[in-house]
């Protein structure tokens, strides 16, 4: 990745974008009654900070181990995020949530674009990923119930199609076992997998363009 990512992604965020066809990449299959097409009535908004900057020569993106004391999806990996409260933009939420679990500074960071909303049935939440630029490596500080720890993603890492990965999941339906194909993200040993995957599928898509 060049110096002028940066301006390229800006601009490509301001076209149509890849969408649900490259969210669904990432999606279990079969997805047993869900709907990623249709947004419920009532879906509650959450937004998510997708962060780049430099560091090492190179552009990475933090990704949180989120703690075993959450309530929703303990242990599993995720972007920083989080309701968005009333009388607040996406935007703010986002930064707001990232400075809290991650400690970021939002003054530091420049927002350039939004990625498809997603629907995530088990929290209820209809999220809004969030795109936003850092010209430095930020100083992180994790919310200590909240975040295991920060894994520093390279983006050239996350566009190398030998880290995606496929494994069966068994699920009991109504007393009956259905297998489920789980894609994944194979990142500094963690599975990421779920709506984190399906949202970092589309903006790998974005990402391979530039």
């Amino acid at each position: 990745m060049t110096a002028d990512l940066i301006p390229r992604l800006q601009t490509a965020l301001s076209q149509p974008l890849p969408g649900l066809e490259a969210q669904l990449r990432m999606s279990p299959h079969p997805r047993l009654g869900w709907d990623p097409t249709t947004f419920p009535a009532g879906a509650r908004d959450g937004a998510a900070l997708l962060l780049v900057y430099p560091h090492r020569r190179a552009f990475h993106l933090p990704l949180t181990v989120r703690g075993s004391k959450l309530r929703n999806h303990t242990g599993q990996i995720s972007f920083p995020g989080g309701r968005v409260d009333a009388g607040e933009t996406i935007e703010a939420a986002a930064l707001r949530e990232a400075s809290e679990e991650i400690g970021i500074d939002p003054g530091s960071v420049r927002i350039v674009g939004r990625l498809t909303p997603l629907h995530i049935p088990v929290s209820g939440y209809l999220l809004h990923p969030v795109v936003g630029i850092a010209d430095a490596r930020p100083a992180f500080h994790p919310a200590e119930l909240e975040v295991a720890r920060i894994i520093e993603a390279p983006v050239t890492r996350l566009l190398d199609p030998a880290i995606v990965m496929h494994e069966g999941r068994i699920r009991d339906i109504d007393g009956d076992p259905i297998e489920i194909d789980v894609p994944f993200y194979d990142i500094d040993g963690e599975k990421v997998w779920g709506a984190t995957a399906m949202v970092l599928s589309e903006f790998c898509a974005i990402l391979s363009t530039l």
